[in-house]
């Protein structure tokens, strides 16, 4: 009986011939595949937007804040523009050994690593360490590691949680270096208020860092008639362009600055057109803003509220309207009860000789009352 079915030569031919298909459409699959792969490899490790640079940021602050000691110094200023090639920075003014300062390093390095990012090897100068983050090449984050003294974080030891807070704000440091060694001497926590464009602004800013101090700018404003103005300042009617031209100028004059307050301004500040044009640049600079409330007629503090800056003002008298030392010491104990009554407070002076003096008598007292000093960053809310 013949056959009629296909010849088995020719079966085994096509056979062969499908296998070979099969094989050639796999191989060509796992090339695919691999180009994905690598593809989506280099899209993880791809260069961070400006907004995942910032969320980075974040969580290195909270990998510092878990590992360093108490009374460790954190600070984040972010890059302003990413057309202008800006990194963001982190300063840790870190209380402790070479052994807590290995740790902090391991858990920053763990944060880069988990974001793809290349750490520089550190750079190191006397008590300070330096390191960049990059990602695809570009800076992202740099990191200033400083040893402080410890004398500063022994004035907050032993204290509770839950402990009322008190921020001194000193105000108009630039012109005089002497008031800022002197005020560096007191080995405390102070925000220092510095003026733009004097003659030691700079100076006086780089160093109160290496003193575990905080840098704000102080920004002039149009006050009343009868006080001096400074050769620029905001006043109501100006654009907004000019308003941010002005902003961003003094900010990058005092590039340690991470809040702002205002110098004068009593007319600028009960402006609400005038605030509305200025909260908006704070906040894409990344800086708080702090109302020293020289007017009960001020809208700052609301409008910066409204416009999402950190923002806080001045809960307690001025501490050196009088300068005598009497008074100041008085004040001062004023400002410890109303941090206790309030649970923080914000206290503003000037650098007068006799208000230093009366904070070198007073400030001792505040730990023994139950008063933190802190930071004006940290009641900023």
């Amino acid at each position: 009986m013949k056959s009629s079915g296909v010849p088995a030569k020719i079966f085994l031919k096509i056979k062969f011939k499908f296998a070979d298909m099969r094989g050639t459409l796999f191989l060509a699959l796992c090339v695919v595949l691999c180009f994905c792969a690598i593809g989506c490899k280099r899209q993880r490790a791809g260069k961070l937007t400006l907004a995942q640079v910032h969320q980075v940021t974040q969580e290195l602050a909270k990998a510092a804040s878990d590992a360093a000691p108490n009374g460790t110094l954190i600070k984040t200023r972010r890059a302003r523009s990413e057309l202008a090639g800006g990194a963001d920075e982190l300063y840790i003014g870190l209380h402790g050994n070479a052994a807590a300062k290995n740790k902090l390093l391991q858990k920053l390095e763990g944060v880069a690593t988990q974001h793809h990012l290349t750490v520089d090897a550190a750079a190191a100068n006397g008590n300070s360490s330096r390191i960049t983050l990059r990602s695809a090449g570009v800076a992202t984050h740099h990191i200033e590691i400083e040893v402080l003294s410890s004398r500063a974080a022994a004035n907050n030891d032993n204290l509770p949680a839950g402990t009322a807070r008190l921020a001194i704000l000193l105000d108009d440091l630039g012109s005089d270096r002497n008031a800022a060694d002197a005020i560096f001497a007191l080995q405390v926590p102070i925000t220092l208020s510095v003026l733009p464009y004097h003659a030691h602004s700079q100076e006086i800013a780089q160093e109160a860092r290496k003193h575990a101090c905080e840098v704000m700018l102080h920004l002039p404003m149009q006050s009343v008639a009868n006080e001096t103005p400074e050769q620029q300042e905001l006043r109501p009617g100006l654009k907004r362009e000019e308003v941010e031209d002005m902003v961003t100028k003094m900010l990058q004059s005092v590039p340690e600055a991470d809040g702002v307050n205002n110098h004068q301004g009593s007319q600028a500040t009960s402006n609400g057109a005038l605030m509305d044009e200025l909260m908006p640049v704070l906040r894409d600079a990344g800086v708080f803003y702090v109302d020293s409330r020289t007017t009960t007629e001020t809208v700052a503090y609301d409008t910066a509220k409204r416009d999402g800056v950190k923002t806080a003002f001045r809960n307690v008298p001025f501490l050196d309207d009088v300068q005598n030392k009497t008074a100041v010491k008085r004040q001062l104990q004023i400002a410890i009860r109303g941090a206790k009554e309030k649970g923080e407070a914000i206290a503003i002076g000037h650098p007068h000789a006799v208000t230093l003096e009366a904070l070198r008598e007073v400030l001792p007292e505040a730990k023994k009352q139950g008063v933190r000093l802190v930071l004006v960053s940290d009641v900023v809310h």
